[in-house]
């Protein structure tokens, strides 16, 4: 992991504490759009849209600079 995606990757760990966590810039390095897949016990019986929307919370102004985003709960 590179610098970046190492942070998001420790916010999300600590937000919810999860059994898989992935994060990946596929942008081709600049930062720009990352793919995450987040599997947590936090998000059993809510649904998907639920659970992205928790995502998205978490990661609050982080998200806005980013181009796009591919998100797996």
């Amino acid at each position: 992991l590179n610098e970046k995606e190492k942070e998001i990757f420790e916010i999300l760990n600590k937000e919810f504490q999860a059994q898989k966590l992935e994060v990946q810039d596929i942008s081709g390095g600049c930062g720009s759009m990352y793919g995450i897949e987040v599997v947590s016990e936090r998000f059993r019986g809510l649904s998907m849209l639920r659970q992205q929307r928790l995502v998205n919370e978490v990661l609050g102004e982080e998200i806005k600079t980013w181009h796009g985003v591919q998100l797996r709960t």
